[in-house]
């Protein structure tokens, strides 16, 4: 069946990074269950396929498929996972097709055991780690890392902890990951920390989620984020660590605080949607500009459209609606739905926006075609000017841990100046918000960041030619 996905005017950013959790509770627990709603939660970070897997301490089993998490799940298949212990993942992909095969959790039978692993992020070593584990049949970075992990079991006769931190150290990039056997549970971040990764601890268990929203769901309490550079083995006597790698600088990737994360989700101990309002209230003390109207492009654009209209004094309106249940779909529009998709997710009010000067407060641009239509859709509503304020600097560089934007060749800003963007985009004045505000906005260390996407500085060695699809030959 063929597959379209309509291009996402929130929607003209970066793909999503996925999602990962963990559950480890007492013995009769529905981890399962647990799981299912800690995915819910972390839907917005991928909706291209969901996965659980599960323990009850002799056997393992996996579930997953293409779909969002409730088009996976129903009350059928979760009572088909009996288990104390289980890790999840949604996928937005980075290395490999959207195709069943490369979902997660990624499952390898070890002995009388088995190991499963759910990752967030992007491997830089694909192609020399995909010529030193084997052999081994892998179409993404995922199954890489499970085969790296089964093979150095074999040299710690067993012992999970140790063997995910001797195969991580084969691994260069990006990577939060949650894995299990059927007795542990692991969570393990690079030695970068470019994706996040929290532990929660419930009333009779242990949680590990890729953010701290994901907890508030399943009634977790915040312990703390795993460390840069850790390995975290939980067990039924609660949580141990491990350090495999000499101490790096933190480089979280800054478009968590941009646009990734959950407004109601904390890095850093900061809040996402206080940070988000900061930006839109330095963007208006930046770029002030005489309006009737200040519209943020929903959802993201929010709180930095509530922080410019508040700093500026220019009324807040929702003059665009989002449907927020049209996302990934397995029906194939026609045509004429096509070259209007941006309607399918977006739809302007002309009564919020007609006859008015509006600023259009947006949280990114990265490709254009999509803001451009939306541009031109706010003057068919009867908006008399149309000033796009960007949250964020102009997105000029590939990212290769973890978002897909690996060609700078589609990055409207990789050649343009403002000003040639703005024209293309047929606003009356453009104004991105600079980088040294948007770190201060964050309110976390500022040199705790990965910048590259917006200042062309790689925190390491990165692999320029290569694509998505750098398994498979295409």
């Amino acid at each position: 069946m063929l597959e379209h996905r309509i291009d996402d005017p929130a929607l003209d950013r970066p793909g999503e990074a996925c999602g990962v959790f963990g559950y480890l509770g007492e013995p009769g627990a529905d981890a399962a269950r647990l799981t299912y709603f800690g995915l819910f939660a972390l839907q917005h970070r991928g909706q291209e396929s969901a996965g659980i897997a599960v323990s009850d301490g002799d056997t393992m089993t996996v579930y997953k498929d293409l779909g969002l998490v409730a088009q996976v799940f129903d009350e059928r298949t979760l009572a088909g996972l009996p288990g104390r212990i289980a890790v999840g993942h949604n996928r937005y992909s980075t290395t490999g097709s959207s195709i069943w095969e490369n979902s997660q959790p990624v499952f390898r039978q070890v002995g009388a055991n088995g190991i499963a692993l759910a990752h967030n992020g992007n491997l830089t070593n694909t192609a020399t780690l995909a010529e030193t584990v084997g052999p081994v049949s892998a179409t993404t970075d995922s199954e890489l890392m499970t085969a790296a992990i089964v093979e150095a079991l074999h040299t710690t006769e067993g012992d999970i902890g140790p063997a995910v931190a001797s195969a991580l150290s084969r691994c260069e990039g990006a990577f939060s990951i949650v894995v299990m056997d059927r007795n542990h549970l692991i969570g393990a971040r690079d030695p970068h920390g470019f994706r996040p990764l929290s532990i929660g601890r419930t009333a009779d268990g242990w949680v590990l989620a890729s953010e701290s929203a994901a907890l508030d769901i399943v009634g977790a309490r915040f312990v703390r984020d795993v460390e840069p550079g850790e390995v975290v083995v939980i067990d039924g006597n609660g949580p141990t660590s491990l350090f495999p790698y000499a101490e790096t600088k933190s480089s979280l990737c800054l478009f968590e605080f941009v646009y990734f994360a959950r407004p109601d989700s904390n890095l850093f101990g900061r809040n996402i949607h206080g940070a988000r309002f900061r930006m839109g209230h330095a963007l208006a003390i930046q770029a002030p500009v005489e309006a009737d109207v200040v519209v943020p492009v929903p959802e993201s654009g929010i709180p930095a459209a509530q922080g410019f209209a508040e700093a500026s004094g220019i009324p807040y309106s929702d003059g665009l609606v989002k449907n927020r249940y049209v996302g990934r779909t397995f029906i194939e529009p026609a045509q004429s739905m096509r070259d209007r998709g941006i309607r399918m997710k977006l739809n302007p009010m002309p009564h919020a926006v007609g006859g008015k000067r509006v600023v259009l407060v947006d949280d990114s641009i990265v490709r254009g075609s999509t803001t451009r239509q939306l541009v031109q859709m706010m003057r068919d509503a009867g908006a008399t000017e149309v000033h796009l304020r960007v949250s964020s600097p102009p997105y000029r560089w590939p990212c290769f841990y973890g978002m897909d934007t690996g060609d700078r060749s589609t990055l409207i800003a990789a050649d343009r100046s403002e000003a040639e963007i703005g024209e293309f985009l047929g606003v009356d004045s453009l104004v991105y918000l600079t980088l040294d505000r948007l770190l201060e906005a964050t309110d976390a260390p500022v040199d705790g960041f990965c910048t590259a996407c917006l200042s062309g500085d790689y925190p390491t060695e990165v692999p320029i030619d290569d694509s998505k699809y750098v398994l498979e030959g295409s």
